[in-house]
């Protein structure tokens, strides 16, 4: 696609000029400027560079190529399997950008999916940020027939985007495919609550059918500042401290906290989230783990040990944090 043929669009569009796009993308991509520069400069907000940088390579006015050693992959791949007994590794080069991270690790899974995925399977969809931009990446055409069930409840404090309800509806479009709601919210007050909900018909028949599932994805969570359910205020900063002062160190998919080396973690946070557990996930013969974050290297650690995970998707950077980690964590056998 040339500029020529992009220009009559954006006029249209009434957006920055093409000229201006093609210096902003050239400055980052060639000349390592950073967004928040970028930002500056052309008095844009960062959301804005974001955008248009993604409108960049969308347009394709930006062409990126990877060529990266399949032998350091498979030898990568072939430690995990190895250590935590996963069936496969996704990883992703490293990119500082924090979106443009995520966006590339969730062009694996999406890669993944487009592979792996035909009529009459059913995935079961879990909720934020590395798990809704799956169903942005997916470019093929869609397959057709494929049921996507949301396997956790949904919160107004997630935002529509990172909903799984909408998640869903999302990826069934892309696929061509149907979606279904899980009535119920992501989180309750107390275990007697959750336990009432999970008598309900309708939310039972639902997850019902999320167990059922060929297919989980999900998402991998941590207890930083930055993480969905701080940020959300699920839990009060007195719950986090206390968690994570008790060796809590992060959760799959919102439920089921665990400490570093995959045990059910003991806090007060445990057991008020709506989805499936974690002996549901071992049912599912592909549940995909899908953590970009830099600051995840632990809790997705203790994600692999609980052996729930079939298929983790990451970046490079956190897949050898994993396994130095991995190597300083574990348990050794006592001597009698």
């Amino acid at each position: 696609m040339t500029q020529d043929r992009l220009a009559p669009r954006y006029q249209e569009r009434g957006d920055v000029r093409i000229e201006t796009l093609i210096e902003i993308a050239t400055l980052y991509y060639y000349e390592d400027v950073t967004q928040e520069d970028l930002s500056r400069r052309f008095s844009l907000s960062r959301a804005k560079i974001s955008r248009l940088l993604q409108r960049a390579r969308t347009d394709g006015l930006v062409e990126i190529r990877v060529h990266q050693s399949s032998s350091v992959g498979a030898e990568l791949e072939k430690n995990f399997i190895d250590r935590f007994g996963i069936d496969r590794l996704l990883v992703s080069i490293d990119i500082r950008d924090p979106d443009a991270q995520r966006n590339a690790v969730a062009r694996l899974v999406a890669a993944h999916l487009e592979k792996t995925l035909s009529p009459g399977k059913t995935v079961a969809v879990g909720m934020g940020r590395n798990v809704a931009a799956v169903a942005d990446a997916l470019v093929t055409p869609p397959c057709g027939g494929v049921t996507f069930v949301c396997a956790i409840g949904g919160s107004l404090r997630a935002g529509e985007h990172m909903n799984p309800d909408h998640i869903c509806r999302r990826l069934a479009a892309r696929f061509g495919g149907e979606s279904e709601t899980l009535y119920a919210p992501a989180l309750v007050t107390d275990v007697a609550v959750r336990d009432e909900l999970y008598r309900n018909d309708t939310v039972k028949l639902t997850l019902d059918r999320a167990r059922r599932a060929d297919i989980a994805l999900i998402g991998i969570g941590d207890l930083s500042e930055d993480s969905n359910m701080v940020r959300m205020g699920w839990f009060s900063p007195q719950e986090i401290a206390e968690a994570r002062l008790g060796g809590t160190i992060g959760d799959t998919m919102g439920y089921d906290f665990i400490d570093i080396h995959g045990r059910p973690a003991i806090t007060s946070m445990q057991g008020r989230v709506i989805g499936l557990s974690r002996e549901d996930l071992d049912r599912i013969p592909d549940v995909i783990a899908i953590a970009s974050e830099n600051t995840k290297a632990p809790a997705i650690l203790g994600a692999l040990r609980t052996g729930a995970i079939d298929t983790l998707a990451t970046s490079f950077a956190n897949a050898h944090t994993i396994l130095s980690l991995d190597e300083a964590t574990r348990l050794r056998p006592t001597s009698s």
